[in-house]
């Protein structure tokens, strides 16, 4: 396995960086000497992610909506479009937010960066798949998506993301790479964000029972943020268009993750059985062979000791 691809940059427009996975890439850019400018309307992002950061020389925090306007004049030489909810409670409180900056955030973040020339990657997610019939989803795999149901507005606004940085890199030669990310988690997230993991870490500490939907068998693969953020700064790095998986490479159940952290939690939580949600994907690994063979990145934190991390610091912090 090659080293992970690197490389250094001097300012880097963060869009979501007020989010989880963002507000990781703001800080660990600046560690590298990098000046950011990290823009959000904090609609799901919180201020408090990179309250550490705001006095930090070379950052910048820029409130504004990415789907109305993208008030940066200084230009960057890369652009890290991470601006979306993520979650599933976020994207069914918010679905035209969500689609706005699916659609109109993207546009705005492509041309700041084709004005500047700058690098421009797009987050996308492991939700372009659907419900899919095939596992692990490798990049040529085309999904199984719902256009009108209760996931549409994520997964649409990710599709069409996707569609519009391709047509931009075709049409006008905008330097873009797509990656799609899986099920990424760790210390930072939200408790109340309906996601599995930060939802079972936040019963077992409290003593409630694990809410585990349907019988528990479908699967996931989890990738710890600092696995995500290595890939994600390689691709960059890398100058490949993708898109690229990045992610986890085996599958766990969520009966057994609610198990999982129940024991690392020490909890004396219960196990509760609730309705499964529309839609909700039996399976999803992704195929990560393209990011091994180009990027020489692969996941390393592995899960027990990911869950420790993420258990320890919602034990401190929430």
């Amino acid at each position: 396995m090659s080293r992970v691809i690197s490389r250094k940059w001097g300012h880097v427009v963060v869009t979501g960086g007020g989010g989880f996975v963002g507000s990781r890439l703001c800080a660990v850019l600046l560690d590298a000497g990098a000046d950011v400018t990290c823009v959000d309307d904090l609609s799901t992002g919180r201020a408090e992610n990179v309250a550490a950061l705001r006095g930090r020389p070379g950052f910048t925090f820029v409130r504004a909506d990415v789907a109305e306007e993208l008030p940066v004049d200084r230009p960057a030489d890369l652009v890290l479009h991470f601006a979306s909810p993520s979650s599933p409670a976020d994207c069914l409180r918010l679905p035209l937010h969500t689609l706005d900056t699916g659609s109109l955030g993207t546009r705005n973040a492509l041309r700041l960066a084709h004005r500047a020339d700058a690098r421009f990657v797009l987050a996308s997610a492991s939700g372009v798949y659907g419900a899919p019939r095939q596992n692990p989803q490798d990049e040529r795999y085309r999904g199984d998506v719902d256009p009108v149901g209760p996931r549409s507005a994520h997964d649409e606004a990710k599709r069409f993301a996707e569609a519009l940085t391709t047509a931009h890199a075709e049409t006008l030669g905008t330097d873009t790479c797509v990656v799609r990310l899986f099920n990424t988690y760790g210390p930072g997230m939200r408790g109340d964000d309906g996601r599995a993991v930060p939802t079972f870490v936040r019963q077992a500490l409290a003593g409630e029972p694990l809410t585990v939907t349907g019988d528990g068998l479908q699967t996931r693969s989890l990738c710890y943020i600092d696995d995500t953020v290595s890939a994600v700064l390689a691709a960059a790095a890398h100058g490949m268009r993708g898109p690229v998986n990045i992610g986890g490479a085996s599958e766990i159940t969520m009966l057994g993750l609610a198990r999982l952290v129940i024991a690392l939690a020490c909890s004396r939580s219960e196990i509760r059985y609730i309705d499964r949600p529309v839609d909700d994907p039996a399976v999803r690994r992704p195929d990560i062979a393209l990011a091994r063979d180009k990027l020489g990145w692969e996941p390393h934190v592995p899960t027990e000791e990911g869950l420790r991390r993420t258990i320890d610091w919602f034990r401190a912090n929430v």
